[in-house]
């Protein structure tokens, strides 16, 4: 079953991801959203040729309170804040690691702002998405290291506009800007191969179509 995966990894995920955010903290942040480089178009082609393709299921019975966000990640930091200090340009943190200051700018529309509280924490792979392709089977302890995995290219800060609009939809109705496409579905099959989740058939054509064109 391709959720199986997570079960071996849960373990470790929550203490990479706490070693990976320590680097993160440490560095300055790029002018647009600073995502893990996801693997290749030619690596996601192979990783996309082994999922699973099964029709969404479980769909009535997800609950956003099954994937609890957001934890500490380092000091004081949490999921949101380090992804905030992360994805933006001379940024400033207070002591409670609120960004005070900075400049972020939105891969998924170009949307800029100086204001952190104005951008949103988008999960790449939605949750609710997530849910329905095979992490209903999962562990409470395994949907929460998804939903604050900072290691993986799943996480990342853009505007609240743009993440609402998006929802919980897969790149068979929703993309990002052009210019940021092949980065996205890179990134959206990499993760899904790493959590061992599937994707309907639709799902695939549509992920296909646009790693050819990477």
């Amino acid at each position: 079953m391709p959720w199986i995966r997570p079960l071996r990894r849960a373990a470790a995920t929550l203490g990479a991801t706490a070693i990976a955010a320590t680097a993160l903290l440490t560095g300055a942040g790029t002018a647009e959203a600073a995502l893990p480089t996801p693997v290749s178009a030619a690596t996601a082609k192979t990783y996309l040729a082994s999922l699973t393709v099964a029709a969404d299921s479980h769909t009535s019975t997800y609950d956003r309170s099954l994937f609890p966000p957001w934890i500490t990640i380092s000091g004081t930091c949490n999921t949101r804040e380090t992804i905030i200090k992360r994805d933006g340009t001379n940024v400033v943190v207070d002591s409670a690691c609120t960004a005070t200051s900075g400049n972020w700018s939105s891969p998924y529309d170009g949307v800029t702002t100086t204001s952190a509280s104005s951008f949103d924490i988008d999960h790449l792979v939605p949750l609710a998405e997530a849910w329905r392709s095979g992490a209903w089977a999962w562990t409470t302890a395994q949907r929460q290291a998804f939903a604050n995995d900072v290691t993986r290219p799943q996480l990342l800060a853009v505007s609240a506009s743009s993440n609402r609009s998006k929802g919980d939809q897969d790149p068979t109705t929703r993309l990002p800007q052009a210019s940021y496409q092949c980065t996205y579905v890179r990134a959206w099959v990499q993760v899904k191969y790493y959590y061992g989740l599937a994707v309907d058939s639709a799902e695939k054509s549509k992920l296909s179509s646009v790693l050819n064109g990477c």
